[in-house]
C-alpha cells in the first residue's frame, strides 16, 4: 500500500421529490468548502454500513425519516482532495416521512436536474450530476 492520503468514506443521497426535483444543500460558514452546494449525507462512522450512516445524518440534518429499502445505490465519486481522498457512495431516494427541514442552519434548494450543473459544487459531486441527469 501507498502512503497516500487517508480514506474518508461519506454517504450522500439524492432526494428525489414527486416532480422530479433534487435536494441540494448548502455547506453553512464555518464548515470547510462553505457556500457549496452538496447531496444531503455524511461520514460512516467507524461499524456503520453507508446506509446506517444515511439514516442517521438525514434525520440529524433534514428531520426525515428514510426506510433502507428505499436507498437505492445510483453511483460513487473517489476524489483526492491532497489531505484526504474522499469516496462516497450516492444513493437515490425517491420516499421519505415527514417534512424536509433544515435542521443545521444551511440553506436548502430543490432544483430540477438540467439546473444542477449551475449550482457551485465541492469538486467530488460534480460528476455525480450527470449520473443523475441520465437517471432523472
Amino acid at each position: 500500500m501507498s502512503g497516500g492520503s487517508p480514506l474518508l468514506l461519506v454517504a450522500a443521497c439524492a432526494l428525489v421529490d414527486p416532480d422530479g426535483r433534487v435536494l441540494l444543500a448548502q455547506r453553512p460558514p464555518g464548515k470547510s468548502m462553505a457556500g457549496l452546494w452538496e447531496f444531503p449525507g455524511g461520514k460512516v462512522e467507524a461499524g456503520e454500513r453507508p446506509e446506517e450512516a444515511l439514516i442517521r445524518e438525514l434525520a440529524e440534518e433534514l428531520g426525515i425519516d428514510v426506510n433502507e429499502a428505499c436507498l437505492a445505490p445510483l453511483t460513487f465519486a473517489s476524489h483526492d482532495y491532497g489531505n484526504f481522498h474522499l469516496l462516497m457512495p450516492l444513493f437515490v431516494c425517491r420516499r421519505w416521512r415527514g417534512e424536509v427541514s433544515a435542521r443545521e442552519g444551511q440553506e436548502l434548494a430543490w432544483v430540477r436536474p438540467l439546473r444542477m450543473g449551475t449550482y457551485p459544487m465541492p469538486p467530488a459531486d460534480v460528476p455525480l450530476v450527470a449520473a443523475l441527469r441520465d437517471l432523472l
